[in-house]
């Protein structure tokens, strides 16, 4: 059973009778009475980051992708509670320092604020982040149209590749190895695009379990599907080069997850208007495919037209 089988097994029905939220199908909580929104995130050392060999940045990882579900609901973070669990090894002053250190960075960086939480005692390594943001208006999970432009932000697959470095799956230069491994610790979150998306975007999620995961998550309890182009979904120079000089195949490193960009749909005639926002802002922003009527089959497909079988279409908690 994976965490969403699981969630509308036993849990959905418990939320019924609160609309704020919001079905447990959305990335966040939200009272509109009260302008007050709000998600939470766990992350377990050997799942959502491989080891505390650099606390300064499994921290920062984790914030980010903590603040990334506001930001893709077109809501500004401004407060965040963090609990941690673990022991002496992993909570020695020289780790906490550095965690400190980080932090202070990050607040800095996205103008949020620490405002609690809570420390346990524990063998094993793992932090619970809660966000919280302030606003009267969110853009949902499951509201796209037929004929909606799909887009994303950024680029996807780097995070990818320097897990596999990490992992000492991958081989590469010492340059491309520094580049790769500060996507994964550090993801650019496009914090700048948060209230703009407001203007345009129907539906939206950030990705972090992988493009078609999380494309299939933002349609699941809609009856319409999506066609995807391969050759317009974003990479960096760096993985094209790394993909072309290696032989390998772009459609294998687009859905892993762990890129915290946003993706969403947005009506044909808001084209204009994304497409200044993102000159404007200095963010990428790439139109890749449509959504369809469900009785199209939702698919990739590359540039002669074939419908391309993707294998790992993103990463599934299992129980």
């Amino acid at each position: 059973m994976h965490e969403f089988e699981l969630i509308k097994k036993y849990f959905s029905k418990l939320s019924k009778i609160n609309k704020y939220a919001l079905e447990l199908n959305d990335d966040v909580f939200f009272d509109k009475k009260n302008s007050l929104v709000i998600s939470i995130d766990t992350y377990n050392q050997g799942t959502h980051f491989l080891d505390f060999k650099k606390p300064e940045l499994v921290i920062k990882k984790i914030i980010r992708s903590s603040i990334s579900d506001l930001i893709c609901k077109g809501v500004l973070p401004k407060y965040y509670f963090i609990s941690g669990s673990g022991n002496k090894k992993t909570f020695t002053h020289k780790n906490l320092f550095k965690i400190s250190t980080s932090l202070k960075q990050e607040q800095n960086k996205y103008k949020i604020l620490l405002c609690g939480g809570d420390t346990t005692f524990s063998k094993k390594l793992s932090f619970s982040i809660t966000s919280v943001g302030f606003s009267q208006n969110i853009i949902f999970r499951n509201k796209a149209k037929f004929n909606d432009d799909v887009y994303v932000t950024g680029n996807l697959g780097d995070s990818f590749v320097g897990l596999k470095i990490l992992q000492n799956k991958i081989k590469t230069t010492k340059k491309l190895k520094n580049y790769f491994v500060k996507k994964y610790f550090e993801p650019e979150i496009q914090i700048k695009l948060t209230t703009e998306l407001l203007k345009f975007a129907n539906s939206s999620i950030d990705i972090s379990d992988g493009l078609i995961d999380d494309l299939e998550k933002m349609i699941n309890r809609q009856k319409l599907s999506y066609k995807i182009f391969e050759k317009k979904i974003p990479i960096s120079k760096n993985l094209y080069n790394y993909l072309k000089k290696n032989n390998l195949k772009k459609l294998n490193f687009i859905s892993n997850g762990d890129d915290y960009q946003i993706l969403f749909t947005a009506g044909v005639d808001k084209s204009r208007i994304i497409e200044n926002t993102s000159k404007r802002l200095g963010i990428k922003i790439s139109k890749i495919g449509k959504i369809s009527r469900n009785n199209e089959k939702s698919s990739i497909i590359n540039q002669k037209g074939e419908y391309l079988l993707v294998k790992n279409t993103g990463y599934k908690h299992q129980f």
